[in-house]
């Protein structure tokens, strides 16, 4: 089949299933697992709890202030100075304060940290993307790995059965010693390379186990992705506007520009409201003739706050955060960068995984062709015994070199779509539980006012993996 008619058919087989499911159970079912359970994604989702936080801790700053203070004093023998001092006394004062203008940095403040509340949900997106790049890499490692194991135990059998024949040949003189010593060396070296090829296998089950939380069970191949761009200028087009890593870098310079216009508030009047009751109770120990035992006051005011002077401190403060506003946009256009580059790199990965796929199913057809006429060729004297373990060999390469180009290509075309913003969990249709939603714990925390209000003490939500056990290299139906 020709490199044109591969990708129709791909295209054709990722048509049939837009109205379907993305994916096929099993990789489904472990993308779902690792959603639900994989620590590296349940601690970005803490992280970005903690960045939630930032928007009621700016705005505290802005809101009234009541705090009260309570004082009792015992008036030691001669500490007062006279006999008439009283000998106690209680004293307790309430204080209320309110800013009413603070040169727009409390504002400012609250802009900044809304807006970084932005680039973390971003930054939780690139996680989840990232986090299904490594469980599809993963899941088709195993595959890859059990189909290598497979051909690899399918050449010993074929090296087993040349090696009898040889040596039955050999027997009667139709072959040399040589040519039985060549059977058993490549039968030899094709067990050790079977032998690595389950240690790759324990391996791969292993790293699964590790990103997914269970061990592989009967993985079946993933039909075809969907979604894929028709060039590297459209997929660069899409990761513009949908890839989570420059969208929290955008959203960081926006921060940091708040930063620079909160900074400056330090060189602006301010002005707050206060009040305050203050209560005084001698306790009966008040010694002077016709002096009360208790007095109280109250006061209520305005205060504004001009600094004149600070020693250069604001401006200090401006130029550190116009810097730092500097490396963001800085950082920002080096996210863009990185993005456009592992754009357009995935695409030509992913195109030349497709072509390698055809070529290397026209390497194993005609390595099979060779390998029979080789056989044929053999049986009537035109060819060697070593002939036909190259022939072998040679049809073991190739069919390595397919199943990997498979696996190539699937991770490569899931990675362009990792990069471009498009491979969260719902691009993908996934089901299995609640959808995990940031808004929820914001809207919950970013107008609370309550100095109590507590979360419960954390507790770990990833699964561990401690009571799995320890993976083989054996295939199914093996």
């Amino acid at each position: 089949m020709s490199t044109r008619l591969a990708r129709l058919a791909l295209y054709a087989g990722a048509a049939a299933m837009v109205a379907g499911p993305a994916f096929a159970d099993e990789l489904r079912d472990a993308l779902v697992l690792a959603y639900n359970t994989n620590p590296t994604l349940q601690a970005a989702r803490a992280n970005q709890r903690a960045v939630d936080e930032g928007v009621p801790i700016a705005r505290s700053a802005g809101l009234p202030s009541l705090s009260g203070t309570a004082t009792f004093s015992e008036f030691v023998d001669g500490s007062s100075g006279s006999p008439l001092a009283p000998d106690r006394n209680l004293d307790a004062q309430v204080n209320f304060g309110l800013p009413l203008y603070s040169g727009g940095g409390i504002r400012n403040s609250v802009r900044a940290a809304k807006t970084r509340v932005d680039a973390g949900r971003a930054d939780l997106r690139g996680v989840e993307s990232g986090l299904f790049s490594q469980v599809v890499a993963v899941y088709m490692d195993v595959i890859l790995a059990e189909a290598v194991v497979n051909l690899n135990r399918a050449n010993v059998q074929r090296l087993e059965v040349n090696l009898q024949a040889t040596q039955d040949r050999f027997e009667i003189g139709d072959l040399t010693r040589t040519d039985v010593a060549q059977s058993e060396s490549r039968l030899a070296t094709a067990r050790g390379q079977t032998s690595s090829a389950e240690a790759n296998l324990i391996a791969a089950r292993e790293r699964y186990i590790q990103v997914v939380g269970k061990a592989p069970e009967n993985l079946q191949t993933p039909p075809p992705l969907i979604g894929l761009p028709g060039s590297a200028d459209d997929a660069v087009a899409i990761a513009l506007d949908a890839n989570p890593d420059l969208i929290a870098a955008r959203q960081r310079s926006k921060a940091a520009g708040f930063d620079t216009a909160s900074s400056g508030a330090s060189r602006l009047p301010r002005v707050s409201v206060f009040a305050n009751t203050a209560y005084n109770d001698y306790l009966g120990s008040n010694n002077v003739p016709g002096a009360a035992q208790r007095s109280s006051s109250s006061t209520v005011g305005l205060r504004a706050t001009v600094p004149f002077f600070q020693g250069g401190l604001p401006s200090a403060q401006r130029r550190q955060a116009q810097a730092r506003e500097g490396v963001s946009l800085e950082q920002e256009i080096a996210v863009e960068r990185s993005v456009i580059a592992n754009v357009r790199a995935a695409f030509a990965q992913w195109r030349a995984g497709l072509q390698l796929i055809t070529s290397s199913q026209t390497a194993v057809d005609a390595a099979e062709l060779g390998l029979e006429g080789v056989r044929a060729e053999n049986s009537v004297g035109n060819r060697t015994i070593l002939d036909i373990l190259n022939a072998e060999n040679e049809l073991l390469n190739t069919q390595v070199q397919l199943v990997t180009a498979k696996r190539n290509a699937y991770v490569a075309g899931f990675n362009l779509l990792a990069a471009m913003g498009k491979a969260e969990f719902r691009d993908l249709g996934l089901d299995g539980g609640t959808l995990y939603d940031p808004e929820v714990n914001y809207r919950k925390v970013r107008g609370s006012v309550w100095d109590w209000n507590d979360n419960p003490d954390p507790k770990p939500l990833a699964t561990r993996t401690v009571d799995t056990k320890a993976q083989d290299g054996s295939v199914k139906g093996q």
